[in-house]
């Protein structure tokens, strides 16, 4: 794998998750955790849960895999008809998705945030956001095939930094006409900062047409529905969007949960997912953006070592970058919460209750990342209905948690983030298995040794930050002395596991220091 391929993709990725991070800032700090913020992350939800339904998730690893399989087999002028099929396709399939949505906003946000009808104009509030927002699901879909197209032909960069554009635009936007709408970002402002999204979506698809246009593809209309390229897009895209979709699905799930809780639980729990999608993000979805295509290519010319190689080299990375990560966040969830979020009108009971659930999410940031790896491997060896079969149970296993957890022990917001962190680890334990049955031994020496490795570093790591805790205390602290006290321990945190890396010589180390040449 390319190891400055993954590093400018993490890049990129990190831009656009640090920009995002600073959108939820904004919003809390402006609105505070409570009716209008809870109304904005439930309206956004639904269109979030269809993105990985229809766009970044199984959309992408649908449409990558037989484009870059298309491309290695016909060639350029192939793969781009395949491209043009598929747009056209899913223009017309999401407009009236869309269409349908708007329609029916009212009963479809009853029917997930039934709590919200206990306080007045809260479920009315997000009916209204809802139908807003619905059309950001189409924009992001489109950029999803262009997103596929251009890292398919090996162009990481900007389509990872497209998803910067989107927060960028967002962000600017929808500050501007919070402001307009009103001043003192009241109720109103919501609005503003809802349409802002929307028009993030469009950047974020309209800023790759160009690219693609000079890499020799022709936007226009085509739909030829015995097209084999079409159909095995479709195959896969049934069972892949239920498969990438089970974080989102749980999360829904959990949503649904906590709008029974107390005013402001939905935004702590959106809070605290939002931390822990940061590193999922920046390193698990960065390694699965590169490795996709190799993946699919070594299957489309049957080179099975080569592909069970690939796939090793991606989790090990993975666990590499995202095992210190999920220590960090749980040991130091107060501070780092209070340091992001604790402005404005957002409570220090708020921060306690962000980090609870931050605390229960981390235990399973590992499983999250891992998936975005694994899951896609099974379209690439055209066994797309194993990662179905173990999301659906998945969602099952959360349901069923939940409903204990909550109704039953009343366990309130750490039963949701903690009954979604254990189907997660049963999830990918599931994953490992059967990709270790379908493309090759986990029981590689290089693949160990290098797992060892990563376990030696993290014991430095937590020796490390619990060392620090006993002199830096952030909590309590004037916001100056908190924030540059959380900034140290992440800091010291983040030396002693690369410097241990290093010493113990681990390739992976490369991944945020020097890259190598491919």
């Amino acid at each position: 794998m390319s190891t400055k391929g993954t590093s400018r993709v993490m890049a990129a990725i990190g831009a656009s998750r640090i920009l995002g991070l600073v959108r939820e800032i904004l919003l809390n700090t402006f609105l505070g955790a409570g009716k209008e913020l809870d109304a904005l992350i439930a309206a956004f939800r639904i269109p979030n849960l269809l993105r990985d339904l229809f766009a970044e998730g199984a959309l992408s690893t649908a449409f990558v895999t037989t484009f870059s399989q298309k491309l290695a087999k016909e060639g350029k002028e192939a793969a781009f008809r395949l491209a043009t099929n598929v747009n056209t396709l899913l223009f017309i399939a999401l407009f009236l998705i869309v269409a349908t949505g708007i329609i029916f906003a009212d009963p479809l946000v009853r029917l997930l945030n039934p709590g919200f009808a206990v306080i007045p104009g809260k479920l009315e509030l997000t009916v209204e956001l809802t139908r807003i927002l619905f059309p950001f699901i189409l924009f992001l879909s489109l950029a999803a095939v262009y997103m596929g197209l251009l890292n398919s032909l090996h162009h990481f960069g900007l389509p990872a930094f497209a998803s910067a554009a989107f927060n960028f635009v967002s962000i600017a936007v929808g500050l501007l006409l919070a402001w307009i709408l009103d001043p003192n970002f009241g109720q109103r402002s919501v609005y503003g900062f809802a349409i802002g999204v929307l028009v993030g979506g469009l950047a974020q698809w309209l800023v790759m047409v160009p690219r693609a246009i000079s890499l020799g593809y022709q936007p226009r209309w085509l739909l030829v529905w015995n097209d084999p390229g079409l159909k095995r897009v479709l195959r896969l895209l049934g069972p892949a969007s239920i498969g990438a979709a089970a974080v989102q699905v749980n999360v829904m799930i959990n949503g649904y949960f906590a709008s029974y809780l107390a005013d402001g639980s939905v935004t702590c729990l959106n809070n605290a997912f939002r931390l822990i999608q940061l590193p999922i993000g920046l390193f698990g979805v960065a390694v699965a953006t590169v490795t996709l295509p190799h993946l699919a290519r070594h299957a489309a010319l049957d080179e099975k070592v080569a592909l069970r190689d690939r796939l090793l080299v991606g989790v090990r990375q993975t666990l590499f970058l995202t095992l210190p990560a999920a220590i960090g966040l749980f040991l130091l969830a107060e501070p780092i919460v209070a340091s992001i979020f604790q402005y404005g009108r957002f409570s220090s009971e708020s921060t306690a209750l962000t980090a609870l659930a931050l605390k229960g999410y981390t235990l399973g940031l590992v499983s999250y990342a891992c998936m975005k790896v694994i899951a896609p491997a099974f379209s690439a060896i055209d066994r797309p209905g194993i990662p179905l079969r173990v999301s659906l149970t998945g969602i099952f296993l959360n349901l069923t948690f939940n409903y204990i957890l909550i109704r039953v022990y009343n366990l309130g917001i750490l039963g949701l983030t903690l009954t979604t962190a254990c189907v997660a680890t049963l999830n990918i334990l599931q994953l490992v298995w059967a990709s270790h049955r379908q493309i090759g031994s986990y029981f590689e020496p290089h693949f160990l040794q290098g797992v060892g490795k990563i376990l030696l570093c993290c014991i430095t790591l937590i020796g490390t930050l619990l060392l620090g805790l006993q002199f830096i205390h952030p909590m309590g602290q004037p916001i100056p002395v908190r924030i540059a006290s959380a900034i140290a321990l992440v800091l010291l945190g983040t030396a002693s596991y690369f410097l241990s890396a290093k010493l113990l010589k681990l390739p992976d180390a490369s991944l945020l220091f020097r890259p190598k040449k491919p």
